[in-house]
């Protein structure tokens, strides 16, 4: 006879192993993801592939993302001639609050809106559970760093 919690047992097994699989890990190629920017044009994450790429999460609502918006302003006008890209990917369910944020902080670098909050596609593949979140990848489009410290994206830059 089958047993219904067994049955329920394994699809949840089944759905989570598969949840889990789809995350990015070290060692991973860049997700085939593809979201508009702030110009409403729709940027492809692989179309990075060849340059040192830091794809940072954040929100406007996110008093620590703002924080760290500061230093990477820095760090993008310091390295941009160097190979390397910063690319923002907001999970701001306004797409106004973000684009006056985008502003406010004077960030230049690649800014790119999922506008599903925590449930948007790019949030689940990278396995984003809190912000800010950020994941470097060579110029390979290898991700070789989570929530890299700024020595770890400039030695990177530097290699």
């Amino acid at each position: 006879m089958i047993n219904f919690k067994d049955i329920i047992l394994a699809c949840s097994l089944v759905f989570v192993m598969s949840t889990a699989s789809a995350q990015v890990k070290l060692g991973d190629a860049f997700p085939n993801i593809a979201l508009e920017n702030n110009n409403n044009v729709t940027v492809s994450l692989e179309s990075f592939k060849g340059k040192t790429v830091l794809v940072d999460f954040w929100a406007s609502w996110c008093g620590p993302c703002r924080l760290a918006n500061r230093k990477l302003v820095k760090v993008y006008e310091t390295y941009k001639d160097k190979n390397f890209e910063i690319v923002g990917i907001s999970l701001d369910t306004d797409k106004t609050k973000w684009i006056n944020a985008i502003a406010k902080d004077k960030m230049k670098h690649q800014q790119l809106i999922d506008a599903k909050g925590f449930d948007a596609a790019s949030a689940v593949t990278f396995g984003v559970e809190e912000l800010p979140a950020a994941y470097l990848f060579n110029n390979e489009g290898i991700l070789i760093a989570i929530n890299p410290t700024e020595e770890e994206i400039i030695a990177q830059i530097n290699k």
